[in-house]
C-alpha cells in the first residue's frame, strides 16, 4: 500500500512528457490541426503567422475549393486566412463562390462583434472587421463584372 501511494505522488515518467505530446496533436505542437490549423490562430507569434501563411497556401492551391462552402469559427475572421484566400482566388471563383466569399465577407462583423468572439482582443476583431469590409467590396465588384443577376 504504501509502495502505491509512493509511486502516485510522484511526476510521470519522462518519456510520457515528450510522446504524450506527439501522440496528441491537436493539443499542441507546430502543426495543431493540420493544414488548417492557422485559421483560428490569431496572435502574431513567429509560429502562427507561419501557420497562418501555409494555411494560407493551403487554400489558395486547393482545386476543389470545399473550403468556400465550410462555416468558419470566430477565429477564422480575425486570423484573416479564409478572406485572404477568398480575395487572392476571385479571379477564379465560379459566381455561386464569389456570392458566398462575399456573404461571409459580409457576416465577419456580426460574428466578430457578436458573444461568440469574445476570446478575441479588440484589436484582433477590428483587423477582421477591415478585412472584410475590403473583402466584400472587391468580391462585389468581382461579381458585378462576371456574374449576371437572376
Amino acid at each position: 500500500m504504501m509502495l502505491f501511494d509512493r509511486r502516485r505522488r510522484q511526476s510521470p515518467p519522462l518519456f510520457l512528457l515528450l510522446i504524450v505530446p506527439l501522440a496528441f496533436p491537436a493539443c499542441g505542437g507546430p502543426d495543431t490541426a493540420g493544414a488548417n490549423s492557422g485559421l483560428t490562430c490569431v496572435d502574431d507569434s513567429p509560429d502562427c503567422v507561419d501557420r497562418r501563411q501555409k494555411t494560407l497556401r493551403s487554400l489558395v492551391d486547393d482545386k476543389d475549393r470545399a473550403w468556400i462552402a465550410a462555416h468558419p469559427p470566430p477565429e477564422a475572421y480575425a486570423s484573416g486566412v479564409r478572406l485572404f484566400a477568398l480575395k487572392n482566388k476571385k479571379k477564379e471563383l465560379t459566381c455561386d463562390e464569389l456570392a458566398r466569399g462575399r456573404d461571409e465577407a459580409d457576416r465577419a462583423p456580426g460574428v466578430l462583434r457578436g458573444p461568440e468572439a469574445s476570446n478575441l482582443t479588440p484589436a484582433q476583431k477590428s483587423r477582421g472587421i477591415l478585412l472584410a469590409s475590403e473583402v466584400s467590396r472587391e468580391l462585389g465588384a468581382e461579381i458585378k463584372r462576371r456574374c449576371k443577376k437572376a
